[in-house]
């Protein structure tokens, strides 16, 4: 059995940290590899899905946006393109992220590789497209009429918050995917739901027929803190600090599922070449 390497998972991304941003782009490029348009497919799909929900949530369904400070209402593609935004992101890293190990399965086998920068490799390919998404919903804001102030410098902060919980997260599945293969199709389907039970679709606020223990309860999903972000930043203006209960509550717990995540990793990781 392998020598369980002690050094913390920070600590070996920096120090391979040119291997991890190669690997990245390697990533990217082999995910279209073969097809006409290459990785403009990684834009077009998000692009079309945001166009698909706003034709049916505010043609179809009629749903309406406001500014929380101003009480104006404003076009619901825009707040529904802010919570997308990141909600893509964070799909995109959890499902590559997931199986990341038995993709790579030929490098896990070698001895001398250091198989903790692979769930790192999906979390930095899948931030290429989001910060093209970043800057598209920005382009889209100023188009409307809504142009971005200094509050928009949030988005980094968020953005951040979000690499750090899919951190801990994608350490623990990619770990147990390697024993569990039904792994991937669980996060798929929690994917699924935690769509539905993020503020992507709906608004909190407007949800009177949802008790008050519930509405409570659905806070505590770490998303929410970061999407409500996305919106603060670039609809409400609306800065982090002005929600120190809700800062502290969504450290508190992406700190421990990062310890959790990275813990599972490395008492897992010296089985993994011999199951692969």
């Amino acid at each position: 059995m392998a020598k369980r390497d002690k050094t913390p998972v920070l600590a070996r991304l920096w120090r391979d940290r040119r291997l991890v941003w190669n690997l990245a782009k390697n990533d990217l490029k082999k995910k279209f590899a073969g097809s006409y348009f290459g990785v403009i497919w990684a834009f077009v799909q998000p692009m079309i899905t945001i166009l698909l929900y706003w034709f049916i949530f505010e043609f179809g369904l009629h749903q309406r946006a406001s500014d929380l400070r101003t009480g104006a209402e404003i076009p619901f593609v825009l707040w529904l393109m802010a919570g997308l935004v990141p909600w893509f992101y964070f799909q995109e890293a959890m499902s590559g992220g997931t199986g990341v190990l038995v993709e790579y399965s030929y490098l896990v086998k070698k001895v001398v590789f250091g198989v903790d920068v692979l769930p790192a490799v999906k979390l930095i390919s899948a931030l290429f497209a989001h910060l093209f998404f970043v800057v598209f919903a920005i382009v889209v804001f100023s188009c409307m009429g809504y142009f971005p102030t200094w509050y928009v410098l949030q988005v980094f902060y968020y953005s951040f918050c979000m690499i750090v919980l899919l951190t801990g997260l994608v350490y623990a599945t990619s770990a147990v995917n390697v024993f569990f293969r039904d792994m991937k199709e669980v996060v798929g389907i929690l994917l699924q739901i935690g769509m539905w039970v993020t503020p992507i679709m709906w608004n909190f606020e407007s949800m009177t027929k949802i008790p008050g223990w519930a509405l409570a309860i659905l806070r505590f999903n770490p998303m929410y803190y970061v999407v409500t972000g996305y919106r603060d930043a670039l609809i409400h203006r609306t800065g982090f600090w002005e929600h120190p209960l809700e800062t502290l509550v969504f450290w508190v717990i992406t700190l421990l599922l990062f310890w959790a995540g990275t813990g599972v990793f490395r008492r897992l990781k010296p089985h993994f070449a011999d199951v692969l």
